[in-house]
């Protein structure tokens, strides 16, 4: 048997098998790349395209160039948004760790498989939360004191599937966290087209992440944690349908109170055509659909970027 057989092998369910997280890495960095979600990128996108959408709308609004005049917070949200998300997976797999261990699709991820020790993914934590600071003073002081609140969001996070049936509204107040951010970051405040924008990346999250959510259905029924996907039920069409509607309205709102020009709207029609497409072809019973819908939500994100952007430059 290969070291690669041996990897997938003892790799959990959720992993992306032939990744080069199992392929290329070193024995000592496997279980904690494991950890941080290094061979799903799909979280980090999702984290940091709100920061992206609200850098390029604060630009027009006051303009400038969105790449000429704010490419290094571009970059810098960019290394923010990759460890702040691996953060967050360590805090939310060292909170469910004995959950984790009694789900089929996560009982072999790197804690609960003993790989990687509590002592050892607390430290990882610390080191990840220290390049998060020294990404955080490099911006203004203003935009330090919003991103510090952000801490708290995402250690409680993991709390809310115990408690309630809307974990997704909590992830959706952490994972939008950037649209405040990035208009604080140029701007030095955050406006009414900021908090528009962020209630809207919201709105998207409670969507794509109850998709998500319908793949742990009944593993979550089994262990007693809640989502919005148990609460929906046969009704998650219904819902989908009010929080993308609301997504697109303030989405395009945001950027309208921003002044961009007709490329941005034009790209908003498509948007929404791609989350029209997402309400057809979801089967809340296909495990493999939701995951395809829920992944497909980084297009989304990457079509509004390049409307604002067209609404800008055009």
């Amino acid at each position: 048997m290969t070291k690669l057989d041996q990897r997938i092998k003892k790799a959990p369910e959720d992993t992306v098998k032939q990744s080069w997280v199992n392929k290329l890495s070193p024995d000592f960095a496997w279980g904690y790349l494991q950890l941080i979600r290094a061979d799903r990128p799909i979280g980090t996108w999702l984290l940091l395209w709100p920061g992206l959408w609200s850098i390029g709308l604060v630009s027009h609004k006051y303009g400038m160039g969105i790449f000429e005049a704010n490419l290094n917070l571009i970059l810098l949200f960019t290394i923010g948004a990759f460890v702040m998300r691996g953060a967050g997976c360590v805090v939310n797999d060292l909170w469910d760790q004995k959950a984790d261990g009694q789900v089929e699709r996560t009982k072999g991820r790197p804690l609960p498989s003993g790989r990687v020790s509590r002592l050892g993914a607390m430290i990882f934590l610390g080191f990840l939360c220290l390049i998060g600071l020294m990404v955080l003073v490099q911006l203004n002081k203003f935009s330090q004191m919003v991103g510090l609140f952000s801490l708290i969001l995402i250690i409680i996070y993991p709390l809310m599937k115990r408690i309630t049936y809307w974990p997704q509204l909590m992830l959706g107040f952490t994972f939008n966290w950037g649209a405040l951010m990035g208009w604080a970051a140029v701007s030095g405040t955050i406006e009414l087209p900021a908090i528009m924008l962020y209630i809207g990346g919201i709105f998207w999250t409670l969507g794509y992440d109850t998709i998500y959510a319908h793949q742990d259905k009944q593993d979550d029924t089994l262990i007693g944690v809640k989502s919005t996907a148990l609460k929906f039920a046969d009704k998650t069409h219904i819902w989908l349908c009010c929080f993308y509607s609301a997504c697109i309205l303030l989405l395009t709102a945001s950027g309208y109170l921003c002044g961009l020009n007709i490329g941005f709207y034009i790209g908003m029609i498509v948007s929404a055509g791609h989350l029209i497409y997402q309400l057809k072809k979801l089967d809340i019973d296909d495990r493999e659909m939701c995951l395809k819908l829920f992944k497909s939500n980084h297009h989304f994100g990457l079509i509004v970027f390049l409307s604002i952007v067209a609404g800008h430059y055009i």
